[in-house]
């Protein structure tokens, strides 16, 4: 069954939303120091690997 229009729109919008809140966290997360990151079970070369912007533009 096809999707409307709002539907996909909105399926849009909190995937925006998503990805807006990824890059926030992310940056949050690499102004920790290194043994808080150890505590939480991150490292701060896996942060770095995550996409820093996902859009083309």
């Amino acid at each position: 069954m096809a999707k409307s229009f709002l539907r996909t729109a909105f399926n849009n919008l909190v995937e925006a939303r998503q990805r807006r809140a990824d890059l926030y966290t992310t940056g949050a997360l690499l102004s920790l120091d290194d043994t808080s990151l150890q505590a939480m079970g991150l490292s701060r070369e896996e942060l770095r690997r995550r996409p820093a912007q996902r859009a083309l533009f």
